[in-house]
């Protein structure tokens, strides 16, 4: 089954030209359209209690995470991804190609494999999740009409400048540390999206969350983070500090934003955070 998000990245996609698409590579497939936020989620849940062997998320980031909450509820299909989102950021790490017709031909060829699940405040994440300014700049590009690179990176540009830090107290494995706050990721996958590498190390199927805090974002070393954050190399910049764990905990003095995938989910002061290993297949 190919659950297509219609109004992914720039949206106006041409859903016969696709279903054509499809039908070159598969002779036996079901095509269903999205209308609003939890479709996804309950037609991929439906698909693997039906008997698909394979439901494929057909968007961006956020399709993904549905379409995989919706597997982890009833286990049985794989997930497959058809890149057609602003950042792609999953799909990117899974190097699976940007082109449609070439993701299909991939994902016709590919092997299931298993890969990490992580949780922040028991809502899964199969990317990136965040606490700080990467998630107000989330709630942010949700309410803006443009998708894409520069539409996030204007919002961020933007909001720079407003955003402070908060004193959280950050537990990561057995070790607690006072600090502060500007931006925390908890990265099961490599990237934001876009290339943009905010844990160049970080592995799928290797059990670990990698920890990535910035506990403030200077201007200049805001430049050096934003030219390391575009060549891969951030944990040699010296502009964050980074960790690797099986669960993570943050108490805010403050409530803070927080988003899973690049979704914002709202402010809170308590985040913990999890990893449940190799719990979903992933045909790529």
């Amino acid at each position: 089954m190919f659950v297509v998000n219609p109004a992914a990245g720039a949206g106006k996609r041409d859903i016969r030209a696709f279903e054509a698409q499809v039908a070159q590579v598969y002779d036996d497939f079901t095509l269903r359209l999205t209308e609003t936020a939890g479709d996804a989620e309950r037609l991929s849940a439906d698909a693997s209690q039906d008997g698909y062997d394979v439901v494929v998320a057909v968007g961006g980031d956020g399709t993904v995470n549905e379409v995989g909450r919706g597997l982890l509820r009833r286990r049985g299909a794989s997930l497959g991804i058809v890149p057609a989102g602003s950042g792609n950021g999953v799909a990117r790490h899974l190097r699976i190609p940007m082109d449609a017709g070439q993701a299909l031909r991939t994902l016709s060829l590919a092997e299931p494999r298993r890969i990490d699940v992580g949780y922040i405040n028991d809502r899964a994440f199969f990317c990136t999740a965040g606490v700080g300014f990467d998630a107000h700049i989330s709630r942010h590009f949700a309410q803006s009409r443009l998708r894409g690179l520069m539409s996030y990176a204007r919002i961020a540009v933007g909001e720079y400048g407003k955003y402070r830090s908060t004193r959280i107290r950050l537990n990561v494995g057995e070790g607690a540390v006072d600090t502060s706050c500007f931006m925390l990721a908890f990265a099961n996958a490599s990237q934001w999206g876009n290339n943009m590498l905010i844990a160049p190390g970080a592995d799928l199927s290797d059990g670990l969350l990698d920890v990535c805090l910035i506990d403030g974002l200077p201007f200049f070393r805001a430049l050096r983070f934003g030219y390391s954050l575009a060549m891969g190399d951030l944990p040699r910049s010296g502009a964050a500090q980074f960790h690797s764990a099986h669960t993570v905990s943050v108490r805010a003095e403050a409530p803070l934003d927080f988003h899973a995938d690049g979704e914002f989910l709202g402010q809170t002061d308590a985040f913990d955070v999890r990893l449940d290993p190799l719990a979903l297949s992933v045909k790529a």
